[in-house]
Order: structure tokens, then C-alpha cells, then sequence
């Protein structure tokens, strides 16, 4: 899009949905056609904010660093990320354990 809005691309604040030249994408917009896209799947009662929040879970249950997932939620402290977005789960929790179990075996050469 911004290559096609050439010198009228006005995004000054690197948003994700603008119109064609840039500027803010009006929320209404966003969420009707998210809406559309769950109709379309056979999904409903999901918010646009809702994958946001998939997101940020789904990126630490994987293991990525709280400081990457701050930067690409836009928060100011990661205690503030993980506060939000820190859900504890089972698998977390093993998967935690694991990775002290072969830190501990490779520090003891066992």
C-alpha cells in the first residue's frame, strides 16, 4: 500500500491498518470485516482485541523472550506484558522444567 500511495503515504506512527495512503483505519472498519472473516469460518464471539491477546499467550507458551513480546505489543515494561499475558499453564510448567533439567545436565556433563 505504500508503495503504491508513493509521496501521499502518511503513516507516521508505523500503524498496521490504515487506509490506502496511511492514515488511521476506522475501528468500525477493522471490526467489521474481522466479523466477516469469523462468519465466513463458522466462528463467532471472538473481538478484534481478542487476537491480540492470542498472541502475546500463544507467543510465550512457544518460549519467545518477554522483552521481544513487549516490544511487539508496544508496552512500556515487560512486567506490565507479563502481568497481562503471563497465563501459568501445565505444559508452561514442564516445559520449564525440561529446559532446567538439561541446562543442570549439560553444567554437570551428565
Amino acid at each position: 500500500m505504500q508503495l503504491k500511495a508513493g509521496p501521499l503515504w502518511d503513516n507516521p506512527y508505523g500503524l498496521v491498518f490504515t487506509t490506502e495512503n496511511g492514515t488511521p483505519f476506522n475501528q468500525r472498519r477493522a471490526d467489521n470485516g474481522f466479523h466477516k472473516a469469523l462468519a465466513a469460518a463458522g466462528l463467532s464471539g471472538f473481538h478484534f482485541h481478542s487476537l491480540r491477546h492470542t498472541y502475546a499467550v500463544n507467543a510465550l507458551r512457544a518460549g519467545e523472550d518477554i522483552k521481544t513480546v513487549q516490544a511487539n505489543l508496544g508496552h512500556a515494561t515487560a512486567a506490565f506484558t507479563l502481568d497481562k499475558y503471563g497465563h501459568f499453564t501445565e505444559q508452561m510448567a514442564r516445559d520449564s522444567a525440561a529446559r532446567m533439567e538439561r541446562f543442570i545436565k549439560g553444567v554437570l556433563n551428565l
